[in-house]
């Protein structure tokens, strides 16, 4: 996801506001007070008592990326099964539960042990077993206390409950009255504690179905998947979140116990409170429920480094819709401080009406419905994508020749005084809009420490102030170049003839699932 920055003083009284809260330390740095358990369990604590309200955010430093082939999907999996309760909640009788979910493994292992032997499988070997495990489960679905944590929530006027995972993250999502502080910690040092992986084969049957929903029924998402797994040949970017198919339906149960006590462990985690709260109060409380909750040992950091790019790669999906185009181009990771021009050139191209790319394909040669293109920050090396829809009778390759032709501009001629500071202004208004509220405060403080460190959000202002148009012009050329590319093309299934290709421009340069 394109992360925005800020900059100049056009929005001067909304920062005014934050000013008289006492947000900033200092002028535009936001004032977030640190704290460490012993266990590693960072906290980051921001106060802004305008409403009697924290927003929560407990974040775990594990994504998709953090996966291997054979549990691709676990992450998001994962994310799933927090929502399931643990020994407390969740359960009528957990000591009459924990026997039938450990018959209810056995019975699994032992049929798909049997259906994989192949021609020799012995039906009456099968049916014994699945008539058991029918009774086991419904035994285990009368002792299920369905939700029985949100609905506490809920009840206590809790509010944007959710989560979601991504490739370099896992994020969880609360925003509570302040006196209903003690009730979060004890409700989610318990799921730290004492999670129970309940419901494990039919949430498992969910994604899958949310699967074909996003990805293998949607024309977008499926352009997506495949362009990633093209993009990158080495990396794990290259795998969906949602995990591949076969993946997904047969990941265990213990190989997803086994990822918790990996990468759930608080030396992993990262807990964010922004809000009306007394920062003492809050390191009490959290030291309280979740100091005794031991660490692990340093999950590993991945160690695959996607190779260069030595030229251009193409691939065609087919597929029952309109047709749609995508091309990515590798870019670097967190910190790189190309990533700044970058993010000017993607608002130059795409954002609004008054973009390059809205201008000049939408409205002046009206040959796409939709033309995108947006920069993705990651903890290790991403993309910058193009991405469109081309206008009926218009083809996929006059959008690709007009994509590289507005490419080509960027690299010839730098943007005017007034188009570079119209895009900082809109920088700095789309990233004051994320912080105006203590949720967006929350969600951009806990990002940025899951990738690398909060004080990024300090840097952005000054960083942005300092591209120039020069800045614009040489990324351009470093990065959106022929041999640095990939690919992805849409095209009705029925459709058997080949998408012409793109005559090349004469002068080339080269080179984040909600539950």
């Amino acid at each position: 996801m394109k992360k925005k920055t800020l900059l100049s003083i056009l929005s001067f009284i909304t920062f005014s506001v934050f000013l008289t809260s006492g947000i900033f330390a200092d002028p535009l740095k936001l004032d977030v007070k640190e704290y460490v358990l012993k266990n590693g369990l960072k906290l980051l604590m921001l106060e802004k008592h305008d409403v009697p309200i924290v927003c929560l955010r407990i974040n775990y430093k594990v994504g998709s990326v953090d996966e291997r082939p054979g549990i691709t999907g676990v992450s998001h999996l994962f994310e799933h099964m927090m929502f399931k309760g643990t020994k407390i909640f969740g359960t009528k009788d957990y000591n009459a539960e924990k026997p039938l979910l450990d018959r209810e493994d056995e019975l699994v292992m032992k049929i798909s042990a049997e259906k994989n032997s192949g021609n020799v499988a012995d039906k009456k070997k099968i049916e014994s077993p699945e008539k058991e495990l029918e009774e086991v489960r419904k035994k285990l679905r009368d002792l299920v206390v369905k939700d029985e944590g949100f609905s506490l929530y809920l009840r206590h006027g809790g509010s944007g409950l959710n989560a979601a995972t991504a490739t370099d993250g896992t994020y969880y999502f609360c925003d509570l009255p302040v006196n209903k502080l003690e009730l979060w910690a004890f409700l989610e040092s318990d799921r730290m504690k004492n999670l129970v992986l309940r419901e494990f084969y039919s949430e498992r049957d969910v994604v899958m179905e949310e699967r074909r929903l996003r990805t293998e029924n949607n024309p977008f998402g499926l352009l997506v998947e495949q362009l990633n797994a093209v993009t990158f040949i080495a990396h794990p970017y290259r795998w969906p979140t949602i995990g591949w198919r076969s993946d997904v339906q047969n990941i265990t149960k213990s190989e997803t116990a086994e990822y918790f006590k990996k990468y759930y462990a608080p030396n992993n985690a990262v807990i964010v409170a922004v809000g009306d709260f007394n920062p003492a109060d809050m390191i009490k409380l959290v030291e309280q429920y979740f100091g005794d909750i031991p660490s692990q040992s340093a999950p590993p950091r991945v160690k695959t480094v996607e190779p260069e790019q030595k030229g251009e790669r193409r691939v065609e999906i087919e597929f029952d819709s309109n047709p749609y185009i995508a091309i990515s181009y590798h870019i670097p990771e967190v910190g790189h401080p190309d990533l700044y021009a970058l993010d000017v050139l993607s608002s130059l191209l795409s954002d609004g009406r008054t973009s390059r790319l809205y201008k000049s394909m939408i409205e002046e040669k009206r040959i796409a419905v939709m033309a995108h293109a947006y920069d993705q920050i990651g903890k290790y090396p991403d993309t910058f994508t193009f991405i469109a829809a081309p206008r009926t009778p218009h083809t996929v390759a006059e959008v690709e020749s007009a994509f590289y032709d507005e490419i080509e501009k960027l690299k010839n001629t730098p943007p005017s005084d007034w188009e570079l500071q119209k895009i900082k202004n809109q920088l700095e208004a789309d990233f004051i809009r994320d912080l105006n509220s203590a949720a967006g405060l929350a969600n951009e403080i806990g990002h940025f420490e899951v990738l690398s460190d909060w004080r990024y959000i300090n840097t952005f202002m000054d960083k942005i102030a300092q591209v120039t148009a020069d800045d614009v012009m040489r990324v351009a050329k470093k990065y959106l170049t022929k041999s640095n590319r990939t690919v992805a093309i849409l095209v009705k299934k029925e459709n058997n003839n080949k998408t012409k290709e793109t005559k090349e421009n004469s002068k080339p340069e080269k080179s984040t699932v909600t539950y």
